[in-house]
């Protein structure tokens, strides 16, 4: 009788024991499940190449000559609305919003400003990214693409602005919280660029 109420404990030991390792062994599988599960997807499936999609953000550029995505400084309304192939999306009293969605669903916005006489005098694009190694790879290709055009810019620690030729670029990294983006801007420095339009 005292070997069987030794036995008895020595089994319920045996068997909390083993419960408590069951319990340990699937927290551990479940955690390795779960770091599979929330693992993020690779970059080339999330992230369009950043040069070819610069390429698609500039259009036929000529920035020597001011020229963005076709439209140069001073061109009227009317070429754009003719020869810009993004969807137009706004139009108000002083500019024109085109858009376009990259197959990774990215989203390059562009915006021609214009003055009272219906010139163009400012173009602004917005690049909607999904993550922040697309955002880097876009800003160190659209650096490149500028130093080449404009030389040495000058830097700030999310904004670099190239002045040339009466041109002035801006890029500018806008990303926030799980927003990832950049911008650029392009601004004739001088009136004169308007002019002879």
């Amino acid at each position: 009788m005292k070997y069987s109420g030794n036995y008895f404990a020595v089994l319920l030991t045996a068997i909390v024991l083993n419960g408590c390792d069951t319990k340990t062994n699937q927290k551990t599988e479940a955690a390795s499940d779960s770091v599979v599960v929330t693992q993020p997807p690779a970059d080339a499936e999330l992230n369009s190449d950043q040069f070819t999609l610069l390429e698609a953000i500039l259009g036929s550029s000529d920035e020597e000559a001011g020229t963005v995505r076709g439209i140069a400084f001073g061109d009227p309304v009317s070429k754009v609305k003719s020869e810009e192939k993004f969807e137009l999306f706004e139009e108000t009293a002083d500019h024109l919003g085109y858009t376009s969605e990259t197959a990774k669903l990215e989203t390059i916005d562009v915006q021609y400003f214009f003055s009272s006489d219906k010139k163009i005098n400012r173009i602004t694009i917005d690049v909607y990214l999904n993550s922040p190694a697309a955002t880097k790879e876009l800003w160190n290709a659209g650096k490149s693409h500028f130093n080449e055009v404009y030389g040495a810019p000058k830097e700030e620690a999310k904004k670099i602005t190239w002045n040339k030729n009466s041109v002035r670029t801006n890029m500018e990294d806008v990303s926030e919280g799980k927003d990832y983006g950049l911008k650029f801007q392009f601004v004739p420095t001088n009136k004169n660029v308007l002019a002879v339009k």
